[in-house]
């Protein structure tokens, strides 16, 4: 079975621009029973990116996802070792400044890449970063992906793949 990792931005997109809580209340209901078969995961770096406000998405994310939803990176330290490798190997590109911030321990897109990679069979990464390998400042998440082949897509995206409407 195909699980989708997801990203911070899939939340915070959602409750921010696309889908607010008080009115798009059919995408969280979607959100919440994906969440409740398991076909939508995310990892603990994703968690305190979005516990950190005390807004409604935070409130929102614990009254609704349950227990086990994010998953502990420290599961995917070796896949981890080699995506810092990559970062650290691309210091002719990017910036140091940008390698540092992709590579700190408290961000989660270099462990959601890792995360994705260590079942890269079943695994597909959602995100709303787009693909700018010509970007210096920051490592966007498609540029590692796309070197170690794993699968990557938009909310939109996923919600066709899974046949969904709502």
């Amino acid at each position: 079975m195909k699980i989708y990792v997801v990203d911070s931005n899939f939340f915070i997109q959602a409750h921010r621009a696309t889908y607010p809580l008080d009115v798009a209340t059919s995408f969280w209901s979607k959100v919440r029973e994906l969440a409740e078969a398991g076909t939508i995961v995310s990892i603990d770096k994703v968690k305190k990116e979005l516990f950190d406000k005390n807004d409604d998405l935070e409130d929102w994310c614990v009254n609704n996802l349950p227990t086990g939803f994010f998953k502990d990176s420290s599961s995917v330290l070796k896949e981890y070792g080699k995506i810092s490798a990559w970062a650290i190997s691309k210091n002719d590109h990017y910036l140091p400044q940008a390698i540092n911030e992709f590579l700190d321990a408290d961000e989660a897109d270099a462990f959601l890449i890792s995360y994705a990679l260590a079942d890269i069979q079943n695994r597909v990464l959602i995100t709303h970063e787009v693909s700018q390998p010509e970007k210096k400042k920051k490592i966007k998440i498609p540029e590692p992906c796309d070197v170690f082949g794993v699968t990557y897509m938009n909310t939109i995206q996923m919600f066709r793949e899974l046949g969904i409407t709502f």
